[in-house]
């Protein structure tokens, strides 16, 4: 039994998919496979049913499960011990971001930590907040740039971007001429935004729903441009924040929503008590960060 095998079958349950658990391992579909039925074969037990579009843990999978990760922490926890008295950061740091994440300053912090530990292997993933932000829970991530309504319970945070809500409409729009719009002017426009479980979707949804209103959401998009884009074309209201809609002023006329007050947060959140390659790269991204907001 190696390690790697115990790596490739916590990300085979955690993805439930064997293509995007082999993307999250970097070897091909066919390596990953090869290596559980090798794992399956020394314990004895298949610990997957793959009758079904999405692959489950059977219950020896399921058995199984926690101890795979205590097994690979233990690992990792043994090579951060030498490399705090030693000096030396090795091993992977796995990054989750937004989907279609243009924020450069954690490319640069990337960058940054790449030259300064170069023997530390760094794995980037895009998916949704909501989902990143349970990566960084489970530990299948160690750290992730995530859209949020709230800072989540029990993680570390870094705030980037903190802005309330808008309504992006172009020129000839009906709502153009005014300062700002409330919830329920929008009730009577097809909305566009992005999709459930993304920190602004979140703010917008909660907002309404503490107002009794139904949006008629009409079209979702996981990039602000390709929101914008939409709006711009006469399909619909945009809700972006301000930075968003602020890039796309040529064509978008931003409405402040007035009794939207709690503002999306764009953020990098990571757990608590991690060991030295999480703490070197948070360094990184805070200096990143702040010569971004200078």
């Amino acid at each position: 039994m190696e390690l790697r095998q115990l790596e490739y079958f916590v990300a085979v349950a955690e993805e439930r998919n064997f293509t995007r658990a082999a993307e999250r391992v970097h070897i091909s579909q066919s390596g990953v496979s090869a290596q559980i039925r090798q794992l399956e074969r020394e314990l004895g037990a298949e610990l997957f049913d793959r009758s079904a579009r999405s692959v489950t843990l059977t219950v020896a999978g399921k058995a199984a499960l926690d101890h795979a990760r205590a097994a690979l922490a233990a690992a990792g926890a043994l090579g951060q011990a030498v490399g705090e008295v030693t000096g030396l950061i090795r091993g992977r740091l796995t990054v989750g971001m937004v989907v279609g994440c243009t924020v450069t300053p954690l490319f640069d912090a990337l960058a940054a930590f790449h030259r300064a530990h170069p023997g530390v292997e760094i794995s980037l993933l895009e998916d949704g907040s909501d989902r990143l932000v349970e990566g960084v829970r489970s530990g299948a991530l160690d750290l992730a740039l995530a859209g949020l309504a709230a800072a989540p319970d029990g993680l570390e945070t870094l705030t980037v971007i903190s802005e309330r809500l808008v309504a992006a409409v172009p020129p000839d729009h009906p709502l153009a001429g005014r300062d700002g719009v409330t919830l329920r002017d929008l009730g009577s426009h097809p909305i566009v935004c992005m999709p459930y479980g993304t920190g602004l979707r979140t703010v917008f949804d909660r907002a309404c729903a503490a107002r009794g209103l139904q949006p008629v959401i009409a079209l979702q998009a996981g990039a602000a441009d390709a929101v914008a884009g939409l709006a711009a074309r006469g399909l619909g209201v945009a809700v972006l924040s301000e930075s968003m809609a602020a890039a796309h002023r040529d064509r978008l006329t931003a409405l402040t929503i007035e009794d939207v007050e709690t503002p999306a947060l764009l953020a990098l959140v990571w757990r608590g008590g991690q060991g030295p390659a999480v703490r070197e790269f948070v360094r990184h991204a805070r200096r990143s960060f702040a010569v971004t907001a200078v």
